[in-house]
């Protein structure tokens, strides 16, 4: 059985860098075509076990399920050789992670509403140096959806224990949106793990000032979904149906260089594949009042590893270095020219630039030791 409606895509051209987006069709969704290729998604789910698949009967699986590897739309020549999934249980939940490459470990942590498929772009050029571990987060994507454990304490503590599993002591991180303050807590509460730290484009609830309920048009945009998101049950009556709608104009309103339409599909569908879906990805925001309280308590002591701050300078900019100068000392800002939220996909050359030096000392030091 074909477990994806993308099994039939073509892969990227073949090349030694990530494909651009250039030439790639309109983003716009068409709603028939969503609606087909989502009620095969779910009935391929019911079908393969999505929901039920079987609990620790191995340390770790290779599922070929909708969203793994295996089963996701138009991935750079040489990933699927490259990079598996892998289905593992760490922290009480079994976690999807895509792994790939060689070298100290480097793991990513995506944001709202995506999923590793985020990272993409970029994980064939790190992976010659790294061994690249591209993470679900908990109520993400094919890992676990528990009703709860959605602050970032809990999700830190998950991806610690995913890399405990992996047999990685320590490890950098690279955090994108929401990735960005579960990073910033994994840094926080495991400071012997983390070497170091790039984030981008997200504040720190709780360390970051609040923005006004009431402020200019752009920033209403840009945060609207905060209070939205946190709501317990009218969210999800509103949102499901219109999943197209909803996710498809949170991902092509924050982007300056729009995503292709295969990616947006790919991820409305992924929020329509699993019956805690919706759920899952509102988690982080139901839970915000608890990492509030968490991250006034992990400020008080500052982090002392180095820190690259990325924003997108026609998204959230300099602000994201501003936020991190409040919780960590040796904090390197950098603002990418031209591009809007989702910087791993419309600027993921210029993210590669910035990230190979910053993380170059990690892989010196760690290949040094190896050596020894």
């Amino acid at each position: 059985m074909n477990p994806s409606p993308f099994e039939s895509h073509n892969q990227a051209e073949p090349g030694a860098t990530p494909p651009s987006h250039e030439g790639q069709p309109s983003p716009r969704i068409s709603r028939r075509a969503f609606v087909g290729g989502a009620a095969a998604v779910t009935a391929g789910a019911a079908l393969t076990g999505v929901a039920a698949l079987p609990a620790a009967a191995t340390p770790r699986q290779t599922p070929k399920l909708f969203g793994s590897v295996s089963a996701v739309p138009w991935l750079p020549a040489g990933f699927r050789q490259t990079f598996t999934s892998q289905l593992i249980h760490a922290g009480g939940i079994r976690q999807h992670a895509v792994i790939g490459g060689d070298g100290p470990p480097l793991l990513l942590i995506h944001g709202w509403p995506q999923n590793w498929y985020a990272w993409r772009m970029i994980m064939p050029v790190l992976a010659r140096q790294y061994t690249v571990i591209a993470v679900d987060q908990r109520g993400i994507g094919l890992t676990d959806k528990p009703r709860d454990g959605y602050d970032t304490a809990t999700l830190a503590g998950d991806l610690a224990a995913l890399m405990d599993a992996l047999g990685h002591e320590r490890f950098a991180v690279v955090g994108h949106d929401t990735g960005m303050p579960i990073a910033y807590a994994l840094a926080a509460d495991h400071r012997d793990r983390v070497d170091r730290l790039a984030v981008a484009e997200a504040v720190i609830p709780g360390v970051t000032a609040s923005p006004p309920l009431l402020g200019p048009a752009q920033a209403n945009n840009m945060l609207w979904h905060f209070p939205f998101n946190r709501l317990n049950d009218v969210n999800e009556r509103l949102v499901a149906g219109r999943e197209d709608i909803y996710f498809g104009w949170q991902l092509d309103m924050k982007a300056a260089r729009k995503l292709p339409a295969y990616a947006i599909r790919y991820y409305v569908e992924s929020l329509t594949s699993h019956r805690h879906a919706l759920s899952g990805s509102f988690g982080w925001y139901r839970d915000l009042d608890t990492t509030f309280t968490q991250n006034a308590d992990r400020v008080k002591r500052h982090l002392t590893i180095p820190v690259l701050a990325i924003g997108g300078a026609e998204s959230v900019g300099e602000g994201v270095a501003n936020t991190m100068k409040l919780a960590a000392d040796d904090v390197q800002p950098l603002v990418i020219p031209g591009s809007g939220h989702w910087v791993a996909e419309e600027a993921p050359q210029d993210l590669l630039a910035a990230l190979i030096p910053f993380l170059a000392p990690y892989r010196a030091t760690t290949s040094s030791r190896t050596r020894r």
